[in-house]
This record gives C-alpha cells, sequence and structure tokens, in this order.
C-alpha cells in the first residue's frame, strides 16, 4: 500500500512514523508513506496556498488550484482520495477495513479557516475522526493512517490476534490479565486459571458482551 499525505506542516509526522508497528511496517516495504508539503504545488512569489473568502469572512481558505495540482501529482488508476474534515464521515473500524483494502491512499489535510467548497470535486471521500475542532487535519491523517496500516497482512506478528479486537463482531474486547495472579487482593479470575479452553472461550464471549452492553 502507498499513503501520500498533503499537509502543510509535514515535520508533524517524524514521530508517529518513525516508530513501533508503522515504522517497522515501512521498513518491510508492506507499506510507502510519503509526506508532502502542499507549498511545493504553490505557484505564487510567496508559496500562497490559501487566500481570503469572496464575500468576506474571518480566516483563510485553502485554494483549489493548489490542492488540485498536488493531488494530480499521485492520482493514479485506483487511487482513493480523502479530505480530513469535520464535516465528514465519522471514522470508525469498519471504515478502516474498508481502507485498508485499497492500493492507494491520499489524504489532504484541511487546515486555517476552511477549504474552497470545489476542493470537494477532487475527493472520493470526506472523513472525521470525531465531533471537534482540531488545528488541522494531520492530527487525524496520523489516526487513519495507523489504523488503516495495522489492518495490512504482515504488520501484526499474530494476524489471529485481529479477530479478538474490540469493535469485532461489534463487540468489544474482554477482560485480559496477567501476573501476578493477586495483587492488592484483585484476584485472576478462576476460569482463567482453569486450563479449560472451552470454558475461558464462553467466559470471554460473555464477558466481551456484558462490557458491549455496559460501555
Amino acid at each position: 500500500m502507498i499513503i501520500d499525505i498533503i499537509t502543510l506542516f509535514p515535520k508533524m509526522f517524524k514521530g508517529p512514523f518513525s516508530e513501533s508497528l508503522i515504522f517497522r511496517a515501512q521498513k518491510k516495504g508492506i507499506v510507502k508513506i510519503k509526506i508532502h508539503n502542499l507549498r511545493d504545488w504553490a505557484k505564487s512569489k510567496h508559496n500562497q496556498v490559501d487566500d481570503s473568502p469572496y464575500g468576506g469572512g474571518a480566516g483563510m481558505v485553502l485554494k483549489v488550484d493548489v490542492i488540485d495540482r498536488a493531488v494530480s501529482a499521485f492520482k493514479k488508476k485506483g487511487t482513493k482520495i480523502i479530505l480530513l474534515t469535520p464535516q465528514g464521515k465519522k471514522f470508525d473500524q469498519k471504515k478502516a477495513k474498508k481502507l485498508a483494502k485499497n492500493q492507494h491512499l491520499i489524504l489532504i489535510c484541511g487546515h486555517y479557516e476552511g477549504f474552497d467548497e470545489r476542493i470537494r470535486k477532487l475527493v472520493d471521500e470526506e472523513i472525521s475522526i470525531g465531533d471537534y475542532i482540531l488545528t488541522g487535519g494531520e492530527l487525524p491523517a496520523m489516526i487513519i493512517a495507523d489504523a488503516v496500516v495495522r489492518l495490512l497482512p504482515g504488520v501484526v506478528g499474530k494476524n489471529e490476534s485481529l479477530k479478538h479486537e474490540s469493535f469485532e463482531n461489534n463487540l468489544l474486547d474482554y477482560p485480559v490479565y496477567t501476573k501476578p495472579e493477586i495483587y492488592k487482593k484483585w484476584r485472576v479470575p478462576e476460569v482463567l486459571l482453569s486450563g479449560n479452553h472451552k470454558k475461558i472461550a464462553e467466559w470471554r464471549g460473555k464477558e466481551a458482551q456484558k462490557r458491549t452492553k455496559t460501555r
């Protein structure tokens, strides 16, 4: 998979993509994550990527021509282009699975007061990570990339573990424990110490349903 991220602040991505599973996935060649500075496609003297809105109003608006040139530089057959905006559909695990089936994603990080409405005509989908406002689309891009990349074959060591995570089968994950067996009088449930895998599986199923219902 290739993920192209178009942003005004490329340095923000150095930490999250140079650690842990995402870093190892890139090293293995499972995914290529490329960060692009939007200003590289500006044609004005001062590399201007935004301007004041027609009709007046506060803030600056990202320019459609600059975004179009940036997207056109990477777009190819089968590319899915995503605009990150609070007005998009809310991101969830189901969406992460769908995106993981694509070979090429372009993520456009929104910024400033907003973006020229015509930019919507350049994208396939608009995604939001929640009903709140951030300074830009950089953090959402990191979150989406992380959620998608870990679903790619070979990224998580034991792919079987992906089948038993929260949100699989519309359930939250069951409780898990490790040593010590007793801590401050808090005990590990006896069934987990029984060695009876059938009973353990039944207990985990019931606990997952209970947790989903209450939370």
